[in-house]
């Protein structure tokens, strides 16, 4: 058509949620036009950062094994990457983006739509020594390969891990793979606090049994240096001496860069947006980490980074900035992990977040086995429901066993995703053959017990009148 100007996307963050946009964007509008231009502060694009640990652990061999498409192949599809350069300022008046590259110069970039995907940042403690050389974050791919090269350079002999959530016990068990004798630290009594603390438990007995030296309970309260580098951390209990530091102290929404432009930063740190993932500053969207969104159980927002998340609301915002229409409904927080022995996984909410939320909620736990006990490689689990008082409905659930355990929990998700009682759960058509599960399958040997306490609990405030 004659006048036609080609619009330009600007896309600040190239990985999960950020490239699945522009991919999704490319996909509806063709390169005459939506020019699309990416500006990544790293050195890669779309890289699955869940797969660190494994990398750090040496369970895979290459870096390059947790690139899922480089820079090239999307600059082959007419999406402009650019790496190492940092956007450091956005000015919503006048639609442009100041953007630094690795030499340091900069330049003003403008756009007609804005995606922000900067993802999250790790938690760092504001204490002396942190900044040492030997402490070492993890969330991107670089700070992965950093932390591998300095166990396989320098040779350290003792490491200290802080914090018992997941990114810190795969670690744990990852320089523990490496050789190194592990020291764990967490102010919680027992790590994972997605899980409640009798699911915990299982977890640090798992944790023990690898040599992992848990320290719980413990606040961290410094680190003691030499040289530039951290000999020891020092917390409320003593010091532990350390040649190697990781921080898995949780992480942020690195949203600092919206919220100095005036882009709307919900409570949880994360950026405001609608279902479309529409930030209610003109054309500018937001998707992945650096966003908040809704739980579907409690209602309230939070912020939960996981690749899952990122991959669909960028799809979602994909989809919508090329001229399609998709939404993000919410998350139900599910998670799965595999911990030494064990296999960990949770949904909805835990019994800390259902008090949290306002609900009146009954607890039931059974020990099953993952198989028919008596085929060869039947092993144990611990299947954990929460679900309403009076109503039933499932609020939440969590997992923890061996082998072919954790994956149960996708049709728990299921379950809370379509606001089944658990009542209507026991009746669930699950596969049975010996080799995947008991006759009685896990998962609807808990709905029975809980099921079971609903209505004792029914009765009981019958009987009370």
């Amino acid at each position: 058509m004659a006048g036609h100007t080609r619009e330009r996307l600007l896309v600040i963050g190239g990985d999960a949620a950020g490239m699945s946009a522009a991919s999704q964007a490319r996909r509806r509008r063709g390169p005459g036009d939506l020019e699309i231009v990416v500006l990544e502060r790293g050195g890669f694009t779309s890289y699955s950062a869940c797969g660190i640990p494994y990398y750090v652990g040496g369970v895979v061999a290459d870096a390059a094994e947790l690139i899922a498409r480089t820079p090239e192949e999307f600059r082959e599809r007419g999406i402009d990457v650019r790496l190492r350069t940092e956007a450091v300022e956005i000015d919503l008046d006048r639609g442009r983006v100041r953007a630094r590259d690795a030499e340091g110069a900069e330049r003003w970039e403008g756009y007609d739509h804005l995606l922000i995907a900067t993802g999250a940042v790790p938690a760092r403690p504001r204490l002396p020594g942190v900044d040492a050389s030997n402490v070492h974050g993890i969330q991107v791919l670089q700070d992965g390969i950093d932390l591998r090269r300095a166990v396989e350079r320098d040779g350290p002999r003792r490491a200290v891990v802080v914090g018992g959530g997941y990114i810190g016990l795969e670690m744990a068990e990852a320089l523990v793979t490496r050789g190194l004798e592990v020291a764990l630290v967490d102010a919680a009594e027992q790590p994972m606090r997605t899980l409640d603390p009798d699911m915990g438990a299982l977890v640090a007995d798992a944790l023990r049994g690898v040599g992992v030296g848990l320290h719980l309970g413990e606040r961290l309260e410094g680190f003691e240096t030499e040289g530039g580098r951290v000999t020891a951390v020092r917390t409320s209990e003593g010091a532990l001496p350390a040649d190697l530091v990781v921080l898995g102290l949780g992480v942020r929404p690195a949203s600092d860069l919206a919220r100095a432009a005036g882009i709307e930063v919900g409570a949880t740190g994360g950026i405001v947006t609608d279902r479309r993932m529409r930030t209610r500053s003109e054309r500018v969207w937001a998707a992945g980490d650096c966003v908040e969104t809704r739980h579907l159980i409690s209602g309230e927002p939070v912020a939960i980074a996981l690749g899952t998340h990122a991959n669909k609301q960028g799809r979602v915002a994909g989809i919508n900035l090329g001229g399609g229409y998709a939404t993000f409904p919410g998350v139900a927080g599910t998670a799965v992990s595999k911990i030494c022995a064990v296999e960990v996984a949770r949904t909805g909410l835990n019994e800390a977040e259902a008090a949290a939320a306002g609900f009146a909620f009954l607890s039931a736990a059974v020990e099953s086995t993952t198989r028919a006990g008596y085929h060869p490689g039947a092993t144990t689990m611990r299947t954990k429901l929460v679900a309403e008082r009076r109503s039933g409905r499932l609020l939440g659930a969590q997992i923890v066993g061996e082998e072919n355990a954790a994956k149960r929990i996708d049709g728990l998700a299921i379950a809370l995703w379509n606001g089944m009682t658990v009542e209507e759960m026991t009746g669930l058509d699950l596969g049975y053959a010996p080799p995947f599960a008991p006759v009685w399958d896990p998962v609807l040997i808990a709905a029975r017990k809980a099921a079971e306490r609903v209505e004792e609990d029914m009765r009981a405030c019958e009987a009370g009148g």
